[in-house]
This record gives C-alpha cells, sequence and structure tokens, in this order.
C-alpha cells in the first residue's frame, strides 16, 4: 500500500509520473485499515523539491501511510510560496498534541551557524523532547542529526574547512541488524555538509550502535537501542543532479579567489559538464522501508497514545 498525501500536492503529479504508487485523500478514504501516521518537519529552504525526495523514498512499502508536513514557524519562505505552506503545512505547536508513528527532521541549510545562533534553537529543542514522549521513532537527518546528538548526549559536531561533497562507498556493520536488512556489502551514498561526529563519539555512549560507516564520510547510520532515534548523516533522498545544483551554488557563491572542490565521485570520469547518475537510490529506498518496518510498525502501539509510546520505550533520552 502506498503513501497518502492530499490531492493537490505537487509532489503527487511529481512521483506519478515516476510511476512511483503514491494514494490521493479521496481514494485512501475507502480503505478500512489503521495506516501509519508520519510527520516531515521540514526545515529545508525549497521545501516542495525536500517533499518529492523523502515522498519517493517512503513510496516504496507495503503499508499505508497518513503523511503530514510540518513547519516550525510562520516566517515568510523566499524559496517555497505562502499559498504552498498555508495549504499543505501546520506549525508544530498546532501538532504538538498529537502522536505519531513516525517523524522525519530534515536537514537545514546553517552548517557554520553555532547552535546557540539558529534563531529557532528553543523550538527545535522542543521538538527533540516532544518526539520522545510521542513518537514511536524519529529519523533525524544531516544537520537534525548533529543537533540531536548535541541536545541529547552533549556531543558537539566539529567543521571541516571544505564541504564533504560527493558520492561515497559504505558498508553495514552488522549483517542481522534490521536497518540495513538487504544491503549489499558496499554500498553508495551521497553527503553533503560540513559537521562531523568522530566514530569515537559515537561509541562513547552506549546507547548508540552505528549501523553502516565509510572510510571517508565516517558514520552513516547510528540508532539508539531501543531503535526510537535514528541518525543518518548523509542524503539517500537526493536525486542524480542535486550535488551538481549545490556545486554550481557553492562555485557562484565563492567567485573568483576561493577555490571550490569537486564533488568527490560524483561526475562520469570527473567531468563536471558530464551528466551525473544515481547509484544511491535502491538503497535510499530501502533504508527508508526497513525504519517504517522494523523500527516503526512492528513496534508502534495499535492505539497511538503518549502512554502507549513511552510504555514500548522505557529509559528513553532526555535532553542536556
Amino acid at each position: 500500500m502506498p503513501i497518502k498525501i492530499p490531492d493537490q500536492l505537487p509532489a503527487l503529479s511529481i512521483l506519478d509520473k515516476e510511476n512511483i504508487f503514491v494514494m490521493s485523500e479521496h481514494r485512501a478514504a475507502n480503505q478500512e485499515i489503521r495506516p501509519m501516521q508520519v510527520a516531515i518537519l521540514n526545515l529545508m529552504p525549497n521545501k516542495i523539491e525536500t517533499e518529492v525526495q523523502i515522498l519517493r523514498m517512503l513510496a516504496n512499502t507495503p503499508l499505508q501511510i497518513n503523511v503530514e508536513f510540518v513547519r516550525i514557524h510562520k516566517n515568510v519562505s523566499k524559496n517555497t510560496p505562502k499559498e504552498h505552506l498555508d495549504n499543505f503545512y501546520c506549525l508544530f505547536d498546532d501538532i504538538k498534541d498529537k502522536q505519531y508513528d513516525g517523524l522525519i527532521i530534515t536537514g537545514a541549510p546553517l552548517a557554520l551557524l553555532d547552535y546557540s545562533e539558529v534563531k529557532f534553537w528553543d523550538k527545535i529543542c522542543e521538538v527533540f523532547d516532544w518526539a520522545e514522549k510521542n513518537v514511536t521513532s524519529t529519523m533525524f537527518s544531516c544537520w537534525a542529526a548533529h543537533a540531536a546528538m548535541y541536545y541529547y548526549y552533549g556531543i558537539n559536531r566539529k567543521l571541516r574547512e571544505q564541504k564533504l561533497s560527493g558520492v561515497y562507498q559504505h558498508r553495514p556493520l552488522d549483517a542481522h541488524e534490521e536497518l540495513t536488512r538487504g544491503f549489499d556489502g558496499s554500498f553508495n551514498v551521497p553527503h553533503s555538509r560540513y559537521g562531523y561526529i568522530s566514530v569515537e563519539d559515537y561509541q562513547s555512549v552506549p546507547d548508540l550502535t552505528i549501523i553502516a560507516q565509510s572510510d571517508q564520510a565516517g558514520a552513516y547510520v547510528v540508532a539508539s537501542k531501543n531503535k526510537q532515534q535514528v541518525y543518518v548523516t548523509g542524503h539517500p533522498e537526493y536525486d542524480a543532479t542535486t550535488l551538481h545544483e549545490e556545486y554550481q551554488r557553492d562555485l557562484k557563491a565563492a567567485g573568483d579567489n576561493v577555490q571550490v572542490k569537486m564533488p568527490s565521485g560524483y561526475y562520469p570520469n570527473n567531468d563536471a559538464s558530464a551528466e551525473p547518475v544515481s547509484s544511491w537510490r535502491s538503497h535510499g529506498s530501502l533504508l527508508f522501508t526497513n525504519w517504517l518496518n522494523y523500527y516503526v510498525y512492528q513496534i508502534t502501539p495499535y492505539q497511538l497514545d503518549a502512554d502507549n509510546i513511552q510504555a514500548i520505550h522505557p529509559g528513553a533520552k532526555s535532553g542536556q
């Protein structure tokens, strides 16, 4: 069964053209099942592009999923029409009395800011606290993964002088781990970030397990042992051209006096004029499918309320 999204959401027609199975609200209303309730807190400026990328990853599952898009404030967006935000997004303050089977918190273009300088830092901390009590499992992506590590465990990211940008080989670390069930022994993932947390820092937290990593990019998937938190430092949801578009923006912003490194392992023959090809989408889709199945569906309570969610996660980690 597919994800269920609003009838007029632009992503619906885009995904339909890609032969990805999604279901409109009208059609889903005739099915008598308990769908998974998944919220997506979208912190990216171009929200429509991010919606399509994440929904594409969620669509390859036998579960029916009700997706709800959330934003953190009412600020005007330079990259997303106000009408789109008004029609398809709710504010976190409007849903914080609800419970969800799953929550995805996206990355954000805040790589070089200290957390204390992030305008919505207090609000995102409120989201982290709320998720522990009201969400069966949360997937934190890129910036959100580092921010959550800092909030929950006091481990701050370090910053590279040059952005880590490219497609890197990774390996799963446990053949029996459910999140990487069905993965090949080596698989590709795009990364695009300045921040990093060392493997040793992750290993210093008894509650956490590194699921997959790369010799070049470091820890990729890290999860809490109770399955309530999944930290993903790469971008398995990226389109084939996303790194190219970011590279072109970085070149334009840098000007003539600053050297911008070409994304590693991305362009055919390292030729930036050649059309890049996605080599990571199947494993990205499988990661999301495994998360929904093993970390959400298999353990979430049928009666979705805060007491039942907290009952399946005794000893959940509280914020700093």
